[in-house]
């Protein structure tokens, strides 16, 4: 494939609204060969494209054979970081087109684009610079290319998943103070906030403010709201504002259409489960995870699945194994430092 244009003569523009289709057929393209187990449709590549901080005219590069997308690259800036200003890197190349130098070309443009993305920030460039791409664990192509690039794996990730065909599980009670509670709108700062909460000590935490929340998270077209769960409290004042409410731990689940559409199974995906600090130890994380199996199943659902960090500091792993979770498949995050990055 591609015999007629040489690698060096693919022509380079930005991805645009109109490239969503060429997208998602080298994504195919890519799920097939690699068997990532990654489903997608054009939906989902407008919403990257759409994400008001991202500017697709520098923060992609899409490699083209006339009207077929090769190749493509996308960086991800990482406003409000705290230690440190890592830059998410996605990129793809057809299985038809590797091992002609269009990875290292993908990876130099990640690089510079980082390395100026760093420097015009005020906030960023007074941290410690990386570059991170993620990517199946037995993926050998990559493995081998990132570490060529100088990329390290520093991060390793398990998607698990639990079958929905045995009995419907008892509820747990939830914790002392707290009650259950569907999620809606109105909760939705509260809910933010207890995120930022749970999740400031965990690896490459950049708290989310109102506008990536909206894009990443209640505004995404996976995000199903009545599939997700809250534990509230009132604080002992029974007739406060719903908007008033501190939300001690939460689950927010999601469902790929395109996952359905492809593999005919219905999966209920925990995107986010989060316990406030000060609520740990009392059985919140639980209480969500079991309504979550009880309500998915009564839905229609087939599977819950989640990913979880393997080195979280919470012992999710743990939690998840002995809820009855198991490994499907693993990914790899690899890091390298931005050559002209500076510490504060």
């Amino acid at each position: 494939m591609g015999g007629q244009v040489p690698a060096e003569s693919l022509e380079a523009r930005p991805l645009r609204e109109d490239s969503a289709p060429a997208w998602l057929e080298l994504h195919h393209a890519v799920e097939r060969a690699d068997a990532t187990g990654e489903h997608a449709d054009t939906e989902e590549f407008l919403e990257v494209l759409a994400d008001p901080k991202l500017d697709p005219d520098r923060d992609s590069l899409g490699l083209w054979d006339g009207p077929r997308l090769v190749a493509y690259a996308v960086l991800h800036t990482p406003h409000g970081a705290l230690d440190a200003a890592r830059f998410q890197g996605d990129a793809q190349v057809h299985p038809g087109w590797r091992h002609r130098g269009i990875g290292d070309r993908l990876f130099a443009w990640l690089e510079e684009r980082a390395q100026a993305r760093q420097a015009a920030d005020a906030e960023l460039s007074g941290l410690r610079g990386e570059l991170l791409l993620e990517g199946m664990a037995d993926q050998e192509d990559l493995a081998k290319l990132a570490e060529r690039r100088g990329f390290t794996p520093c991060r390793w990730w398990f998607r698990m998943k639990q079958p929905l065909d045995g009995g419907r599980p008892e509820p747990r009670p939830a914790p002392e103070g707290t009650r259950l509670v569907t999620y809606e709108a109105a909760y939705s700062e509260a809910t933010r906030l207890a995120h930022n909460d749970a999740f400031r000590d965990h690896w490459n935490f950049t708290p989310f403010d109102e506008t990536d929340w909206q894009t990443w998270v209640t505004g995404a077209k996976a995000f199903r709201p009545a599939m997700s769960r809250l534990l509230v409290t009132d604080e002992g004042v029974a007739d406060k504002e719903v908007a008033d409410k501190e939300v001690a731990a939460y689950l927010l689940a999601e469902e790929s259409t395109a996952e359905t559409a492809a593999t005919g199974s219905r999966d209920c995906h925990v995107g986010y489960l989060g316990t406030r600090r000060a609520y740990r130890g009392r059985g919140a994380a639980p209480a969500l995870l079991r309504e979550v199996l009880r309500t998915a199943r009564d839905a229609g659902y087939d599977t819950v699945s989640l990913t979880v960090d393997t080195a979280n500091p919470s012992g999710a792993l743990g939690f998840y194994e002995e809820s009855g979770f198991v490994v499907e498949r693993e990914t790899v995050t690899y890091t390298r430092p931005l050559a002209a990055s500076r510490p504060s």
